[in-house]
């Protein structure tokens, strides 16, 4: 199994571990947005996210990250990595959820020749890739219950088997974790043991939301565009109208929603850069009726917002145009001549398809 990787942002080469905390990156207009090892954010959150890493990076304690899909958990666990003593050593990325529960266990600790059918050969598992640095999992509450058992284990003695194997191996590892779900609802829910949940959260960190980063919105998309038009060698910026979005939405995607929107706008855009507010763009068209009310979406175009209320009004007439028109206040043959139109272009797109 391949290492995971996150594409919630770009990882900088960080300095020295005694090097403090945080440094700006120069940037044409995100000049304000500061750099910590693999991360970016200026934001209060984001600062007391580098002062406890500065903190648990400078022992071997096992950390846990906690936070939602795109928000950079294991940029995070690579900073730790990269800040710490074990730098030099090599930082091996596992993403539990992806690994089917059959396979874990070798995957982890390795397997001899025979020890199950397909495994021609001996081979060695991640945490002997990881000696001497650091092994990262990814979504660790995924993992049935009766793998977590031999994690503990090796967790706390630091001592392993091979699958199939009889000699006791050894491997200085420190283990950072990550899971997008509150570790206490995963123990109720899904199956975490909670001594492994205790045992893996000794230093608990958590990856802030997009949405609580305040100011870091507009700084990141900047640095995205400042990186793209550095690549393609072109000088696109973003509309006022661009940048609101940028601001207002709520990004339940995090970073990475964030930045593949920024991405795809970039392609599609020749000098000025328009971001469609996703949450208008998601939403259903049709409008919510309500007895003798009706609700339109925000954003939805006037010609529709129009149809909608005139279907609506008839449909709660009864189909009486007369009573429609009167309803709606216009003439019964202006009335007559919408809904020939609606028709019209029923008729012509069905002709289409």
């Amino acid at each position: 199994m391949s290492a995971s990787s996150d594409l919630d942002t770009t990882a900088e080469t960080p300095g020295d571990s005694g090097t403090p905390p945080p440094e700006k990156r120069a940037s044409r207009k995100s000049s304000s947005l500061e750099c910590y090892g693999s991360l970016y954010g200026s934001s209060p959150a984001m600062r007391e996210l580098y002062e406890h890493i500065e903190r648990v990076a400078a022992t071997d304690a096992t950390a846990l990250i906690v936070g939602e899909s795109g928000t950079g958990k294991e940029l995070i666990a690579r900073t730790i990595h990269e800040r710490s003593a074990r730098k030099d050593a090599p930082f091996v990325a596992v993403n539990c959820g992806a690994i089917p529960d059959n396979l874990i266990e070798a995957e982890l600790f390795g397997h001899e020749r025979g020890s199950f059918t397909g495994a021609v050969q001996g081979r060695a598992g991640y945490f002997e890739h990881a000696n001497g640095g650091t092994l990262f999992l990814d979504e660790v509450t995924e993992m049935a219950p009766i793998r977590q058992v031999k994690l503990l284990r090796a967790l706390e003695t630091g001592t392993f088997f091979r699958v199939g194997g009889t000699d006791e191996l050894q491997s200085d590892v420190r283990v950072i974790a990550a899971t997008n779900r509150d570790p206490l609802v995963a123990v109720k829910e899904n199956g975490l043991r909670e001594d492994l949940m205790y045992r893996l959260a000794v230093f608990p960190l958590r990856a802030p939301p997009l949405r609580e980063r305040e100011g870091d919105r507009e700084l990141l998309a900047q640095h995205f565009l400042d990186e793209m038009n550095a690549q393609e060698n072109t000088s696109k910026v973003f509309s006022k109208r661009a940048l609101d979005t940028l601001r207002t939405y709520s990004w339940p995607g995090n970073v990475r929603e964030m930045k593949n929107a920024v991405y795809r706008a970039f392609i599609l855009a020749e000098k000025t850069i328009e971001i469609e507010h996703p949450r208008l763009a998601s939403r259903a068209k049709k409008a919510v009726t309500q007895g003798d009310a009706m609700s339109v979406w925000v954003g939805t175009p006037l010609a529709d917002a129009q149809k909608q209320i005139i279907l609506g009004t008839l449909k709660f007439c009864g189909g009486d145009k007369r009573r429609a028109a009167k309803a709606l206040g216009v003439s019964l043959k202006t009335l007559y001549n919408r809904l020939g139109s609606y028709e019209d272009k029923e008729d012509t797109s069905a002709s289409e398809e």
